[in-house]
């Protein structure tokens, strides 16, 4: 599928992509060409892309530099529900986290603390759950500013609600607790921050608590090929 083997058609392969698609759509999967020019292979149902482990802290090429900025416009465009929906939920789909699961927010009183949880599923068959409390903008530890910064405080009490509040895992049939929390913003999470929530927490809580903050996000989507979202 190298667009330089092309015979008897252009580089974008429109006539092999067809027969190639004509196979793999019976078993769920399609081929399709990235903005690296390179053929990959996507399920359809979850739209999870197959590629090696990615690795965002590699040298970025020109178009996936282009890709970055082109997330990074979105990303301050978009509604807290966008950044969840359109790209933090493909993108843990895409790094093999399980049963990824919106609450929504239509109705806050039965979000306890948690955006989105899901669960990871280790080579030894264990399982850890995780809750995601995500914020649009920037987190510091100065409360409300002029500019809109989440209040770091409402944060908090968020992920304390949720890693002390049970989750139904349908497939298991049980209630289990959230072994970890990510803390996620669209914006900077200042250092400022990290301390704040750090020294509010004990020992054992502190050790919970993963934070992603837009650099993490920008790189990790960039690196997994993903499709970029719908109205970039």
């Amino acid at each position: 599928m190298e667009p330089a083997d092309a015979l008897n058609e252009d580089e974008a392969r429109t006539g092999a992509l067809a027969q190639l698609n004509s196979c793999l759509l019976r078993e769920g999967f399609e081929a399709f060409y990235a903005h690296d020019r390179k053929c990959y292979l996507r399920h359809v149902a979850t739209n999870t892309v197959a590629a090696s482990q990615p690795n965002p802290h590699r040298p970025f090429s020109a178009a996936e530099m282009e890709r970055r900025e082109q997330l990074l416009v979105y990303l301050q465009a978009c509604t807290e529900d966008e950044l969840i929906e359109e790209v933090l939920l493909p993108l843990f789909r895409q790094l093999g986290f399980h049963r990824i699961t919106a609450a929504g927010h239509k109705d806050k009183s039965l979000e306890y603390g948690k955006d989105v949880w899901m669960k990871y599923v280790l080579p030894t068959r264990h399982v850890l759950y995780f809750g995601i409390q995500a914020k649009k903008g920037k987190l510091d530890s100065s409360g409300m500013s002029k500019s809109g910064n989440a209040n770091v405080a409402e944060i908090l009490n968020q992920v304390l609600m949720m890693l002390g509040h049970e989750i139904f895992d349908p497939e298991i049939g049980k209630r289990v607790l959230v072994d970890h929390a990510f803390i996620v913003a669209g914006g900077e999470i200042t250092k400022q921050a990290r301390n704040w929530l750090g020294n509010k927490l004990d020992a054992s809580r502190r050790s919970q608590i993963l934070f992603m903050d837009r650099e993490d996000i920008l790189n990790l989507f960039v690196v997994t090929t993903l499709p970029l979202p719908g109205a970039v």
